[in-house]
């Protein structure tokens, strides 16, 4: 069984590769939404929620709202770990709050809340968290309070 702990503090390792960067060796602002998403998929792959078969139910997920602060370039060749902890869901949504963080000191790069909606695959149109989902969600807020 996966320790819930975990879950509800998840990180991920990630190096900066030349790819992720600028000319000046810069990471580009859109990757770190790149690693947030690898970060919040790891997270649901680690509850042993399988989104293959989601596809396959004709269900998706779609980000709906993002607020993100900068703080401090990563730069290539920099480790990082990028965190995933939900803070909160609803019939349809998710709520993650999500951070970059260099590895070693931990320094804060960059923070973004993010909300992460369920949709019908095929029209986009809202609908439930399937109850795999659910009882993750639930499973993790019951044991952070």
């Amino acid at each position: 069984m996966t320790d819930q702990h975990s879950l509800a503090q998840f990180r991920l390792p990630v190096r900066v590769y030349i790819e992720d960067t600028d000319a000046g060796g810069i990471v580009f602002h859109a990757k770190y939404l790149h690693y947030m998403e690898r970060a919040r998929t790891e997270w649901v792959r680690t509850g042993g929620v399988g989104l293959r078969a989601g596809l396959t139910d004709n269900i998706s997920y779609v980000v709906q709202r993002l607020n993100i602060h900068y703080a401090v370039p990563a730069k290539l060749d920099d480790q990082l770990l990028i965190t995933a902890e939900p803070t909160g869901f609803g019939r349809v949504w998710m709520d993650f709050r999500q951070r970059v963080l260099r590895a070693g000191d931990e320094r804060e790069l960059a923070s973004a809340d993010v909300r992460v909606a369920c949709v019908v695959l095929d029209s986009g149109r809202p609908r439930r968290l399937p109850d795999t989902m659910r009882e993750l969600l639930e499973r993790v807020h019951d044991n952070q309070l």
